[in-house]
């Protein structure tokens, strides 16, 4: 079960300006929670990626900033939200090198494979909510009397 650790931040996504806000507020909740610097980059990127697409495709929106407990394991879930034209095509949009704002077309499909777990929901005309969740992982103590 993914329990909320703490009530989700909730950061507007309107402007430029915006965007640098939750790459920033994403990296410091990561940190926090013990992501590692790659697991950092990783899910700053794919945030990245979704705020814009927030901002551009959706007319603008919010992010919800979840931090997650489950055990020892500490988590982070991102829910973009916008009530924009929804998508038209999600199977197509997931596509590598699909795009309608003249990108590489990486930018739904570059962020799934950037998390390990990623949910769109869309309907065409009534908005889109594109919600990612990432867990910190811990490389393993090293063996005992190992070199």
């Amino acid at each position: 079960m993914h329990a909320p650790h703490t009530p989700a931040v909730r950061l507007p996504i309107a402007s430029d300006a915006d965007l640098a806000w939750v790459r920033q507020q994403v990296r410091r909740t990561a940190a926090d929670l013990g992501f590692s610097l790659v697991q950092q980059t990783k899910l700053v990127t794919a945030a990245s990626e979704l705020a814009r697409n927030t901002l551009v495709h959706g007319g603008g929106g919010h992010v919800d900033i979840t931090t997650l407990a489950a055990g020892p394991a500490h988590g982070l879930r991102l829910s973009f939200v916008d009530t924009g034209p929804g998508i038209r095509d999600v199977e197509r949009a997931m596509t590598d090198g699909f795009t309608t704002g003249g990108g590489l077309g990486m930018g739904l499909s570059g962020a799934k494979r950037l998390v390990q777990e990623f949910v769109l929901d869309s309907r065409h005309g009534h908005g889109t909510t594109v919600t990612v969740t990432d867990w910190a992982s811990h490389l393993p103590s090293p063996r005992a009397g190992a070199p």
